[in-house]
């Protein structure tokens, strides 16, 4: 038993890491789809999105979840506003990168554990430790470094770490499961994403089966379809790591993906990083460093608690 235990633990580390490499990574894929504007590569992602999770579900054949869902409005009202929120934080993010600022596209899901921090006193009234109460204070000190190394406030950063913060929180009061929230998600956004297509292509500004010499082609078309796969993939290797291993160990591997994307900016894009964005960096990632420290112990003394409380097993004899 234990060493299947372990089995599954270590399968669930890959699962995690598939999943969080693949989002780091996909920096390296949205240019590709250029010179599709983040408007049409975005309506693409929607629609190709849901026929992608559609066919899963069949495979799965798991539908049960539909009916509860349909019944209970505010839970619906609640998975459409996600969609709206996560179709913000995909715009944001393809916009970002298309457009030369991968590494602040990166900053935006370093800070991000520390604005869901703010999330949870500021909406969920939850009572912080006093680790958790620095990290918060230098990732805010880390903002305004980087607002003066930016010479204006690192709005993408922003707005991606609070979008996604927030749609966090939505997903974690409907209570579905990835695969789930997804293509509800997807569902919702599908109809504006198809009318946006439409427009595009009778306005002659899609991009989606044009054949222009030199911009345009099947292969380009192609492209824009298999955004929906690989949007759907390393949702679904989430979904298997998260009931493998405990939320810590995912919660560590989430750093990847913001790592990956850095990287990529500054190494491949060649993105500058003068002296005033690396200061901000390196506050952020104290923040990190610190937050991930506090969740360790409190992990640690949690199990030394629960062994504690553990009877003695019984001496034969």
């Amino acid at each position: 038993m234990a060493a299947s235990s372990q089995q599954e633990d270590g399968r669930g580390v890959w699962y995690g890491f598939a999943a969080y490499g693949i989002w780091g990574l996909f920096p390296l894929f949205w240019p590709l789809l250029e010179p599709s504007a983040a408007g049409d590569i975005l309506a693409n992602r929607m629609v190709w999105s849901l026929v992608a999770v559609v066919l899963m579900l069949l495979v799965r054949r798991n539908w049960g979840w539909v009916r509860p869902l349909l019944a209970q409005p505010r839970r619906l009202a609640l998975a459409a506003t996600a969609a709206v929120v996560v179709s913000l934080n995909w715009g944001v993010y393809i916009w970002g990168v298309n457009s030369g600022h991968v590494v602040e596209t990166s900053l935006g899901y370093f800070i991000n554990p520390l604005v869901t921090i703010g999330f949870g006193v500021l909406v969920l009234h939850e009572r912080l430790r006093a680790p958790q109460w620095a990290a918060v204070g230098i990732g805010a000190a880390a903002v305004v470094v980087l607002t003066l190394g930016y010479g204006r406030l690192p709005w993408i950063a922003l707005t991606l770490a609070f979008s996604f913060a927030t749609y966090g929180l939505l997903k974690k009061k409907v209570g579905l499961g990835g695969i789930e929230s997804f293509a509800v998600e997807s569902a919702v956004m599908f109809p504006f994403a198809v009318g946006y297509l439409v427009y595009l292509g009778v306005t002659g500004h899609g991009t989606l089966g044009r054949t222009v010499a030199g911009s345009y082609g099947p292969g380009h078309s192609g492209l824009l379809v298999l955004s929906g796969l690989i949007t759907a993939v390393p949702l679904l290797c989430f979904g298997a790591a998260a009931i493998r291993v405990p939320l810590t160990t995912l919660g560590l591997l989430q750093y990847l993906a913001p790592v990956f994307q850095f990287l990529i900016g500054v190494t491949v894009a060649h993105e500058a990083m003068p002296p005033a964005r690396w200061a901000g960096f390196a506050l952020v990632w104290a923040a990190l460093a610190v937050l991930t420290y506090d969740a360790l112990r409190q992990l640690r003394r949690t199990r030394q608690a629960r062994h504690l409380r553990e009877p003695a097993p019984a001496v034969a004899g």
